[in-house]
């Protein structure tokens, strides 16, 4: 599985590596994506949403990488070291086996932070094994032309606006913009490659042998302490505690920001154009993530997360637009300008590859009622909000009592025109009631007639408009007879009972319509059309609901192989991306925060059912 070297004008693997093929690492900052085959082929330097340096992903000629694999013919294996975001790819060879360990030293003082250290440690474990590397990047998404010197025994790569320090233990080569390095390992023996953001504070180092196995056991340790703090016993722990890992790697240390994914534009479908940039936090998707970290009893992630709406999203209502964003930067930045990147050609050939994210200007309605409930929730769970987060509650709640009947764009971001959907009804009965709720626990002062008055009539609304007599089912928007899961969440939401009639024959027509084999799609963009072109996969976190659904309703059973058989589709570490293709391939951003907190979510309540 190694891959051919190419010209110096054409780095990175002459295939792509399908989007499952990868392991990811992090630093709480950033992340690099490793096939199996051992490139990197995503990373952006020194955060997640800045250009990237590595995006061979996107790009198999134009993006960069930074390969490194066995010279000869090798079988490969990737596993995670045991409890930890430590990544090992591992090469089988017929005269020996050897290993790649990727990992990013997770590093809170501030010098070597900014450092955005990621080290490859090569070992031959058995017998002796030829490897080679080449370390090709292509700054500000291969736009940026850079240089390349040595500084002693260090390759600096300088762009402008950034430069890299790559330090190795065998000697390097210039090859034009790229270095490269060739080199046998005996049984025990072993090289090291660190890669370094330099300049100002920060000098090109060496990484010597001793100082890297330290910084393996300190990162092993990290995760392994952060990770015993889980306090979830159930049966599927290993799961699930991948998934919380891969939740905390997606947080951004310096602000408390929750991402939904760590790429951008990784196709939903082949070919097709429903490529989005995910490198931001969606109100919506960091606001489940805290209900799945309190659930795991990660209350201090739930805690920054908290910080980041008072310092960046407090509510400004003017009275001409919604007081929230659908959508902001990791540093709280509201201009998320999308544009397209004529020059990379996509993944497999899916064109466009586009960087912000123009969705962040929609109506979102459904994002209220997500972020209140985060916010009660870490009220009842972790810790009293304080008397200015009440106050933006309030502001909250009372700007949905009056505009909660607007059409929006819903939650799956459609771009063809604004409807009266369900789920952005229901979520803004979600908003009131817990706001209600909050009030009434903790005697806190509200306008509780008006609230009560006004999540009466949502909740008359949704049963009188949201209700399709023809299909005996609640359907996706108001006054029609489209079905989509996101209705799944009723229920979850506690604004139907889950053995109620009415429910029960929904999940039913959903099972009929939307449900293949266990794995749900989110509507039929031929009875509902979204604005975009092209067919899309099943949508994971909408299968996990399912799961919870039907946990609710009693069919535990069912419910049971349900998720069972979702946990087949993970890729090879337990990771999945946004959706599930027809012939069972990893399809959009990856991994997705969304997908890996609902399986937290059905796994704990199934687990609840099952005793």
């Amino acid at each position: 599985m190694s891959t051919t070297p190419m010209g110096s004008d054409a780095p990175g693997a002459s295939r792509y590596v399908p989007i499952a093929e990868h392991g990811l690492i992090g630093d709480l900052r950033s992340v690099a994506l490793v096939g199996t085959d051992g490139t990197i082929d995503w990373y952006c330097c020194p955060s997640f949403d800045a250009p990237s340096v590595f995006a061979a992903i996107l790009d198999a000629q134009r993006g960069g990488c930074f390969e490194l694999a066995a010279s000869v013919p090798a079988r490969t294996k990737q596993f995670y070291f045991p409890d930890t975001n430590v990544l090992i790819t591992r090469f089988f060879t017929e005269d020996g086996v050897g290993e790649v360990q990727d990992f990013m030293p997770v590093d809170g003082a501030s010098a070597e932070a900014d450092r955005h250290r990621l080290i490859r440690r090569v070992v031959c474990v058995r017998g002796s094994m030829p490897f080679r590397t080449r370390v090709a990047p292509r700054f500000d998404y291969g736009r940026q032309p850079h240089t390349v010197r040595m500084s002693g025994d260090v390759a600096v790569f300088e762009s402008d606006g950034l430069a890299l320090g790559l330090t190795a233990t065998v000697p390097l080569e210039v090859d034009g913009p790229d270095t490269r390095a060739e080199f046998k390992l005996s049984e025990g023996e072993s090289a090291v490659f660190a890669l370094d953001q330099v300049g100002g504070d920060v000098a090109p180092r060496r990484c010597a042998r001793t100082e890297a196995e330290e910084q393996f056991a300190t990162t092993v340790a990290y995760w392994r302490s952060w990770l015993q703090r889980s306090k979830y016993r159930g049966r599927w722990r290993e799961m699930v505690h991948r998934s919380a890992l891969t939740l905390k790697l997606l947080t951004y240390a310096p602000t408390g920001a929750i991402i939904a994914a760590p790429t951008t534009s990784l196709p939903e479908q082949l070919g097709g154009e429903r490529n989005w940039d995910y490198r931001y936090v969606w109100v919506r998707d960091a606001a489940f993530c805290v209900y799945a970290m309190l659930r795991l009893g990660f209350t201090e992630e739930a805690g920054a997360f908290m910080k980041f709406l008072t310092r960046y999203v407090s509510p400004c209502p003017d009275g001409t637009s919604a007081p929230l964003q659908v959508m902001y930067g990791i540093d709280g930045r509201t201009d998320l300008t999308e544009s397209e990147l004529t020059h990379l050609e996509g993944h497999q050939g899916s064109a466009p590859v586009r960087i912000g994210n123009a969705a962040s200007d929609q109506l979102q309605l459904d994002i209220y009622g997500a972020l209140i409930d985060s916010i009660y929730l870490y009220d009842k769970w972790a810790q009293p909000i304080s008397s200015d987060q009440w106050d933006d509650v309030c502001t909250l709640v009372d700007w949905v009592c009056r505009h909660w009947d607007q059409p929006d764009e819903g939650i799956w971001e459609t771009r063809g025109g604004r409807k009266n959907f369900l789920y952005s009804r229901l979520m803004c009965w979600v908003a009131i009631e817990r706001g209600i709720r909050m009030a009434n626990r903790r005697g806190l002062p509200a306008d509780l007639p008006r609230w009560q008055a006004c999540r009466d009539t949502i909740y008359r609304r949704i049963m009188a408009r949201g209700w399709s007599e023809t299909r005996e089912a609640f359907v996706q928007h108001e006054d029609g007879d489209v079905l989509d899961a996101a209705v799944l969440m009723m229920p979850l939401a506690k604004f139907i009972a889950p053995t109620d009639p009415k429910w029960l024959s929904t999940l039913d027509a959903l099972t009929q319509d939307l449900v293949s084999d266990s794995l749900v799609y989110r509507y039929d963009p031929e009875a509902s059309p979204d604005g975009v072109r092209g067919d899309e996969g099943t949508f994971s976190i909408c299968s996990f609901w399912y799961v919870e659904a039907m946990v609710r309703a009693g069919r535990v059973d069912e419910a049971r192989l349900a998720f069972e058989k979702m946990l087949t589709y993970a890729n090879h570490l337990g990771l999945y991306a946004e959706e599930i293709s027809h012939t069972g391939e990893q399809q959009g951003n990856f991994p997705q925060a969304f997908t890996h907190l609902a399986l937290i979510s059905a796994a704990f309540n199934l687990d609840r059912a099952l005793g």
